[in-house]
């Protein structure tokens, strides 16, 4: 799936998770990495390994941080944004794409079920949304 998203973004110079790391940084305004890590519920290093070539080409800075003198903030530059606005009809493409391969419900218990990993994941206090996983419907197609 990884590959399906990663082949929509090589044409603008993306992989979809530094995709997905500047999507995030733009809706939510600058954040430290380690915070933008646990908001990603990504690793600190993974997380590292996809915004260094990303303030490598102009499209994230590293701000200082006016709470604490020691830390950096990450920003998305007005390129980065830019570069945000013509990647999302790539991003969309690739998106009907794998949901025209799979199907949309499926596709949905998909989004559905990694959302309450995610979930799971960054606040393990909480109870999961759902006791059972959600169920995947087929669709079959018969010839006629």
């Amino acid at each position: 799936m990884t590959a399906l998203y990663d082949a929509a973004m090589a044409p603008l110079g993306l992989r979809v998770s530094q995709y997905g790391v500047l999507v995030r940084l733009q809706a939510w305004g600058p954040r430290g990495i380690q915070a933008l890590a646990a908001d990603l519920v990504m690793d600190r290093t993974t997380l590292g390994r996809n915004m260094r070539p990303l303030e490598r080409q102009g499209l994230l800075t590293a701000l200082p941080d006016p709470a604490d003198r020691r830390g950096r903030l990450l920003a998305v530059t007005p390129a980065g944004a830019a570069l945000v606005a013509r990647a999302a009809p790539a991003w969309r493409a690739a998106q009907d794409a794998y949901e025209a391969q799979v199907g949309p419900d499926a596709a949905a218990a998909l989004r559905l079920s990694l959302a309450d990993v995610v979930a799971a994941l960054h606040t393990p206090a909480q109870p999961r949304r759902t006791a059972e996983p959600p169920p995947v419907r087929t669709r079959c197609r018969t010839a006629s």
